[in-house]
């Protein structure tokens, strides 16, 4: 019980009485270390999710503060009912989806958006609660989850490597390679291998400290402008707060209820999937299950759910928590200590200035790369397996749409697996899932809006 000498008796009590550091074989300096590695490896959504829905057009600042509030809702919470080393804020794949498939492919406002991801979020802390969200979460192929990870990992990537110049379009071929004679586009190539590098020496922060020297360089070169001042109060969240559910009433469509459905399945298999990766890392799981899981859920259900209220996009544990629990984060300590910096960065906004698409791009295309190492374990020597996980792995980028690869794969899985002889293997549930998909897409392309 000595492990934490250098502390207060009373707070060494009260920190083992509410998070069990002993139990779990780790020290209060172990846990802030580790919490203080999580948040610098995940820092960089700060700048990223305003850059990203402020192309939906929504107030960069307020998104600034609603991503930081929400992401210490959701670490105080993880903290504090789960005891999980685990972070939660904004992901990056419900912003993409959110800014690129809804707002500007459907041609929905950010307001009315913002109201369905609010639905998603109530429908998703209701499902929570009913334990519902762990048997749909169980009757979806593994393949299939692995497959929804690196289709959206693909998508960011390729959002990354337009957004930074990299790649553009073309009228004979689609996309085609950048200009090299534009300054910025180099600043993009910069950042990209400065944070390759980094990550190849296994720098913690990896993806931050890119961000750093590429938005320095930028300022060197006079890319980037200066900003006038570097701390201030946290920008208002007025623009943003409240209007998920001013514009309730513009959901009742059956666009929008499409919309809704998309949300709540990226959010259903994204945090299940990281939370259970990321226990197994910890050595927390016990019988191949994950102590404590409905917990975990809910933390991330309130949180998404003040987060749409905020201003924000859904929330999902980050898988960047590795960083942390790489270095000893064992228990809910490391996430409170994630929270409560995300709190003093709330003075930092007037940096969203300097971190423009080219600073926020390598981020993107580097974090893609990342989501795509699921790929490896689809098993790609069964046809009617590895099929339905292409269609959704390729789907997304060449659709420019989330929702659309998981559609594919969703549709054809099923198909594919009776014709192989492999029916009993399907759960009622993906039949289910299979009539929702064709639904959908009649809805959001037959239909109009």
């Amino acid at each position: 019980m000595g492990q934490s000498t250098n502390n207060s008796p009373a707070s060494t009590n009260i920190l083992e009485k509410w998070f069990h550091l002993s139990e779990q074989g780790t020290t209060i300096k172990r846990e802030l270390l580790a919490g203080l590695t999580t948040f610098v490896s995940m820092a960089y959504i700060l700048f990223v999710n305003p850059s990203v829905l402020g192309i939906a057009g929504m107030n960069k600042g307020a998104v600034f503060t609603a991503t930081a509030l929400s992401a210490i809702i959701g670490c105080l919470l993880m903290a504090f009912l789960a005891n999980y080393p685990i972070a939660i804020a904004p992901g990056l794949g419900d912003n993409a989806f959110f800014t690129y498939s809804v707002v500007l492919a459907m041609g929905i406002s950010w307001q009315t958006a913002m109201a369905g991801v609010f639905v998603a979020s109530v429908i998703f802390t209701i499902l929570s609660l009913m334990k519902v969200r762990e048997a749909v979460i169980n009757a979806i192929p593994h393949d299939l989850k692995l497959a929804i990870a690196a289709g959206i990992g693909l998508f960011i990537a390729f959002v990354g490597l337009q957004g930074g110049g990299l790649v553009v379009a073309s009228k004979s071929s689609l996309v085609q390679l950048g200009s090299l004679t534009v300054p910025t586009t180099w600043l993009t190539i910069f950042g990209v291998l400065a944070i390759a590098l980094l990550m190849a020496k296994r720098v913690p922060g990896a993806i931050f400290i890119g961000m750093i020297l590429t938005t320095l360089l930028g300022l060197v070169t006079g890319l980037i402008k200066m900003p006038a001042h570097i701390i201030s109060l946290a920008p208002s969240m007025k623009p943003t707060f409240g209007v998920a559910l001013t514009n309730l009433g513009k959901v009742n469509t059956p666009q929008m209820w499409a919309v809704v459905l998309i949300f709540l399945l990226v959010a259903f298999f994204d945090t299940a999937g990281t939370l259970v990766g990321l226990a197994q890392q910890a050595g927390l799981m016990k019988n191949d299950r994950m102590p404590r899981i409905g917990q975990a859920l809910m933390a991330d259900s309130i949180s998404m759910l003040t987060g749409s209220v905020m201003g924000t996009t859904p929330t999902a544990a980050y898988v960047e928590s590795s960083a942390g629990i790489a270095v000893g984060g064992r228990t809910g300590l490391t996430a409170l200590t994630v929270g409560v910096l995300f709190a003093f960065s709330l003075l930092f906004s007037p940096l969203l200035t300097v971190v423009t698409t080219q600073v926020t791009a390598p981020a993107l295309i580097i974090v893609g790369s990342l989501m795509a190492s699921s790929l490896a374990g689809i098993d790609w020597l069964h046809f009617e397996i590895a099929f339905p996980a292409f269609m959704v792995v390729a789907g997304m980028p060449l659709t420019y749409n989330i929702s659309y690869g998981i559609a594919f794969g969703f549709i054809i899985y099923p198909l594919t697996m009776t014709v192989a002889g492999r029916r009993k293997e399907i759960n009622w549930i993906m039949w289910t899932l299979l009539f929702v998909f064709i639904l959908m897409l009649y809805v959001l392309n037959v239909l109009p809006s």
